[in-house]
């Protein structure tokens, strides 16, 4: 693409760089101004597939036109294994492809965030009505869940399935307490999934903020099929963007930049921009205009062990929700102690396995799921080139540290307790994995075969009060007045459980912040 050949658009005053979960919340909140032009770009195309509305269809979901379906590099603590990471190309991003979990984290994992930054907006008190208002919650009105909000939040009743409910007692029995969702600010203890359904159908972000009236707003405009090819800069500024569509390329310009394009695409693009490592950059053959070497590193992701497989003693009926429907959430090694998560053990009602096991047929076995809730091994993201369709360079680094590596041991042991309790002998035939494991090591080499993405990437563009951090609490590229940061991305460390609820926090959080500033204090081109 050359830039003579580029078609100038008229400005807006605010452009977003992709259409998942934190960018159809943003452009629904800052285009609520009706002089504020708001702009929203996405890769993918508006969700049509029927299927992503089935809650039980989502695994099938995985791999189809609308999964941007990267892959790792291989990982040398998963026996040399490369992993497929899904994540949503289309409107509403990864909300229409997860496994619909809706939890907010612990609150210890937000004092970290505080702890970051210096800024109590990151802190879970400061949090707490931030959540309330994206919920629509069952439990909504009682001080601590949120009622009316644009996401329903469904809290299994009747429909969870009798083998996840064995689930629950045998936890119960060993001393979990029972939880009322993993919501409250307590989680560890066990209770069903409080997960993104109504009426049985998935509710997706773009379900719930890009609504009818949201898009008849004459100040929204969303553009399909277009991938952000570059960020021109200009000064302290971005001066426009180049975009890659169906009506061939554009040149688009605005008052300030929001990258919600995840913690994969959002570094990306700033690296493909100039902006980044500088050895990374020129590795990919693009000229480095800002060296920021944390961009693209403190790539941090869970896994989920797959499985703690069983025989089942008779047939498992078929999920009524979306298979995986409770998980256990404890301190390692102690079922009855209390704060923040150390591990977590699922239910999976079907053979859930990694592809290097044989999973059995659907209905005559089960899978308990087990990780850790805190890894502190640290990947990375760079670009292989500077053009979009050049592949990402995705390292995540998996279970490189010793503390990792225990702590999964211990999580399978707390699988395996739990899967061998009475109160799942009306279930459980026998286990069929793992075999008999006989050292630390052989624990260890189970574990690599057999885990799996639980799909959490985060924490490539991380906000932090010190030098090399990349944004700040602000969630302002620190080296930009105009460029913001808003995904998973900016994560320092992950939260407990699936990361969905804390960014659609990280994107209200944001569009309250932008809503009350004082114009003046972001300058304007």
């Amino acid at each position: 693409m050359t830039m003579a050949n580029v078609e100038r658009k008229p400005n807006c005053d605010i452009i977003i760089v992709g259409g998942g979960s934190a960018g159809t919340l943003l452009a629904a909140r800052l285009s609520e101004e009706p002089d504020s032009r708001v702009l929203l770009i996405e890769a993918g195309d508006e969700a049509a597939d029927p299927d992503i509305w089935k809650p039980a269809a989502w695994p099938t979901l995985q791999g189809r036109s609308y999964d941007w379906d990267y892959r790792t590099e291989p990982q040398a603590g998963t026996a040399g294994r490369v992993h497929h990471w899904a994540r949503g190309r289309l409107i509403g991003g990864s909300s229409c492809l997860h496994a619909m979990g809706y939890m907010r984290g612990h609150p210890s994992d937000f004092q970290t965030w505080v702890d970051a930054t210096g800024d109590c907006r990151w802190s879970w008190d400061e949090l707490v009505p931030v959540f309330q208002a994206i919920e629509d919650h069952p439990l909504g009105g009682d001080g601590i869940h949120g009622k009316g909000g644009p996401l329903a939040i469904h809290l299994p009743a009747d429909e969870v399935s009798p083998l996840a409910r064995a689930f629950i007692e045998a936890g119960a029995a060993l001393g979990l307490p029972r939880l009322e969702g993993h919501n409250s600010g307590e989680m560890i203890g066990v209770t069903p999934n409080s997960l993104n359904i109504r009426d049985g159908r998935r509710v997706t972000a773009a379900d719930a903020w890009l609504t009818k009236a949201v898009r008849g707003r004459k100040n929204l405009t969303i553009l399909t099929g277009s991938r952000v090819r570059r960020l021109n800069l200009e000064g302290n500024q971005v001066r426009s963007l180049e975009v890659a569509g169906r009506q061939g390329p554009v040149e688009v310009f605005a008052n300030q930049v929001v990258l919600c394009a995840g913690a994969l695409e959002s570094p990306a693009l700033l690296m493909r921009s100039g902006i980044g490592p500088h050895d990374v950059l020129d590795a990919a053959g693009v000229g480095c205009l800002i060296d920021m070497p944390e961009i693209g590193r403190n790539l941090q992701d869970h896994l989920l062990g797959a499985g703690n497989l069983y025989a089942a003693r008779k047939p498992v009926p078929p999920s009524r929700l979306q298979h995986s429907e409770s998980m256990a959430y404890m301190r390692a090694a102690v079922f009855t102690a209390t704060g923040q998560p150390e591990i977590v053990v699922g239910c999976g009602v079907a053979p859930i396995v990694s592809e290097r096991f044989q999973a059995p047929a659907a209905g005559t076995a089960y899978s308990l799921l087990f990780g850790i809730t805190h890894p502190t091994s640290r990947g990375s993201l760079r670009i292989s080139g500077p053009e979009v369709g050049d592949r990402l360079i995705i390292n995540p680094a998996y279970l490189q540290t010793d503390r990792d590596r225990k702590m999964f041991r211990q999580a399978l042991e707390a699988a395996r307790t739990i899967g061998h309790e009475d109160e799942l002998a009306d279930w459980r035939e026998r286990e069929l994995l793992p075999r008999a494991l006989n050292s630390a090591a052989e624990m260890d080499d189970f574990i690599a075969q057999s885990v799996i993405t639980h799909h959490h990437p985060c924490g490539t563009c991380r906000m932090g009060k010190d030098l090399d951090a990349v944004v700040d609490a602000n969630l302002r590229l620190k080296t930009l007045d105009n460029l913001f940061v808003v995904d998973a991305s900016i994560m320092p460390n992950l939260t407990a459980g699936p990361i969905h609820a804390a960014v659609l926090a990280i994107a209200e959080t944001f569009a309250r912040w932008h809503r009350k500033m004082d114009p003046e204090r972001i300058p304007m081109r």
